[in-house]
């Protein structure tokens, strides 16, 4: 079942392909179809250009939870470290391990501070 997009789901597609598509030229628009990029006129979910589904829509995952769910878009939390879209599914804290690693160093850092001026006081 399709649904329309969302104005700022049109303006991701738009910006992903703009910066990423490799078949996007500025001046001819989408060079294999050489006519304007079929992914700027989408207005409702469904059929995707296949370069763009398997290349370009995975650098945005939460575009691509968006798009590629039945039924309304999935609600997303941003992130804590960098405000990267993170699922509401109870689970994930961070979007990514990397993040993660980032908020455990943080949380170790700023225990050893705490653990350091105790031990001063003593």
């Amino acid at each position: 079942m399709s649904r329309e997009l969302t104005r700022e789901e049109k303006r991701k597609i738009r910006a992903l392909v703009t910066k990423w598509c490799a078949n996007y030229d500025k001046e001819y628009g989408c060079l294999p179809l050489e006519c304007e990029c079929y992914m700027f006129g989408k207005c409702w979910t469904g059929a995707y250009c296949r370069y763009f589904r398997e290349a370009v829509l995975p650098l945005d995952p939460a575009l691509e939870a968006a798009l590629m769910s039945e039924g309304p878009p999935p609600e997303f939390k941003p992130c804590p470290v960098c405000g990267g879209p993170v699922p509401l599914d109870g689970r994930l804290a961070y979007c990514s391990a990397a993040c993660a690693k980032k908020a455990h160093r943080r949380q170790q850092r700023e225990y050893m501070q705490k653990k350091r001026s105790c031990d001063v006081d003593n």
